[in-house]
């Protein structure tokens, strides 16, 4: 396009509009008058944490950091090489921000308390899973950072403890092809790609909607016999009707498949794991918030919402059912039947 061509600025503001993070941030912070720009800080050193963790997983092979450190984590699960670096990565750049009072990680038994909030003070806490889906480093496969925002609500490290539907913002990165953030602040979902030759997230859509009418399926079929028998109804019903299972083994790169192209993903409880597997706090209410700003649905059970789960632990777990609203609602029609 000539812009020397006589376009109007409408058009021109709508044809070669130039949108980063972070003046995505500033034109949604200049809709509050109130607003002290703590929030976009906060915003910019997750964004920061996501480039150092996309340039090393890029390089992982090349600086032998795959491979296990040979310890467990909390969750009991053994940390890879690159989980412990993408957490001090978060940790060491969240820490930084004033605006954050506490820091909460999946790879932590404690959360950190890095501030006391004083009369009049804002802060947030901030909860992370610093590297979704490890184990699919060695084999080259996608995996993710996601993280959930909330308000300090002045009760210390209680203020943890909130529903998800208390969540200010939520988001995830993806390490593949491409390094792709998808934000949601409760007004919709906006998606950014990593331009790395200039070093910023640019916005590439806005007001995502999860596409209706994929008939597919993201579950680990490995774990069916001890599923519950809702869940085999659910399996047996969508292979007979023409359904296709897409897994890849990292949350991210599932429920990002299912944001762009529609579909449902699933996580039931197991014989070995009655409560479920995923975390509450650090899986579950972010990618449920994003899931509904979307326009689609989320539950733990067919009639509990992830979202209103009152927490009584950091690390607590929960199934998890969440896809475009009509197929969750036909997994849901099994576990009921």
């Amino acid at each position: 396009m000539n812009i020397a061509a006589g376009a109007p600025p409408e058009s021109i503001r709508d044809s070669v509009r130039i949108m980063t993070l972070q003046a995505h941030m500033l034109e949604a912070q200049a809709q509050f008058p109130q607003a002290t720009g703590t929030f976009s800080w906060i915003l910019s050193a997750l964004s920061i944490s996501a480039k150092i963790i996309a340039d090393k997983v890029r390089r992982a092979r090349l600086e032998n950091v795959l491979g296990s450190v040979g310890t467990e984590n909390v969750q009991g699960e053994v940390q890879q090489k690159l989980d412990v670096l993408a957490n001090d990565v978060l940790m060491r750049a969240l820490g930084g921000r004033e605006g954050v009072a506490i820091v909460a990680s999946e790879e932590n038994e404690e959360p950190v308390i890095l501030r006391d909030d004083g009369p009049g003070v804002h802060r947030y806490c901030v909860l992370f899973d610093p590297l979704d889906g490890s184990s699919n480093l060695d084999v080259c496969g996608g995996v993710g950072t996601i993280f959930s925002i909330l308000s300090h609500d002045g009760r210390g490290r209680d203020s943890l403890l909130q529903a998800g539907s208390h969540q200010v913002a939520a988001g995830y990165v993806l390490y593949g092809s491409s390094t792709v953030l998808v934000l949601t602040i409760g007004r919709g979902v906006d998606m950014f790609v990593l331009d790395p030759s200039i070093g910023a997230f640019m916005r590439v859509e806005t007001g995502l909607r999860i596409p209706a009418g994929n008939k597919s399926y993201s579950v680990n079929e490995g774990n069916r016999k001890s599923f519950p028998e809702g869940y085999r109804r659910y399996l047996d019903w969508a292979q007979s009707n023409g359904y296709s299972s897409r897994y890849a083994g990292a949350m991210v790169a599932d429920v990002h498949r299912i944001l762009l192209k529609g579909g449902v993903f699933l996580y039931p409880p197991t014989a070995k794991a009655p409560e479920g597997k995923l975390r509450l706090m650090y899986e579950a209410n972010p990618m449920a918030m994003i899931m509904e700003q979307a326009g689609g649905k989320t539950l733990a059970a067919p009639r509990r919402r992830v979202l209103e789960i009152q927490p009584t632990a950091i690390h607590q777990r929960t199934p998890v059912i969440l896809g475009a609203a009509e197929e969750v609602d036909r997994v849901c029609a099994h576990l009921s039947g």
